[in-house]
């Protein structure tokens, strides 16, 4: 298992584009993904439930990805917050 943190630096926070896109990276791996924000974790193949975190600038999202590829998973993953949002 492999975990993260992130902070959201995106001024709108996960908006609908790049949570679309978010959950494709998400998708394109085996590993089961999930993401929380305070306390309440949600599938981040799952575009209803990224966007119901409703992660606004400054909020720190934990990335959790088990599987059989999650080192992958969480390095892309990584690299498309820091990139995207």
């Amino acid at each position: 298992m492999k975990q993260f943190s992130y902070t959201i630096t995106d001024p709108e926070g996960i908006h609908a584009r790049p949570a679309g896109e978010f959950v494709k990276a998400a998708k394109a791996f085996e590993s089961k993904v999930t993401i929380a924000k305070d306390g309440k974790s949600v599938d981040a193949k799952k575009i209803f439930g990224v966007m119901g975190l409703g992660a606004k600038q400054g909020h720190t999202v934990d990335i959790t990805v088990e599987g059989s590829d999650e080192d992958a998973a969480a390095a892309a993953l990584e690299e498309f917050l820091k990139n995207n949002l």
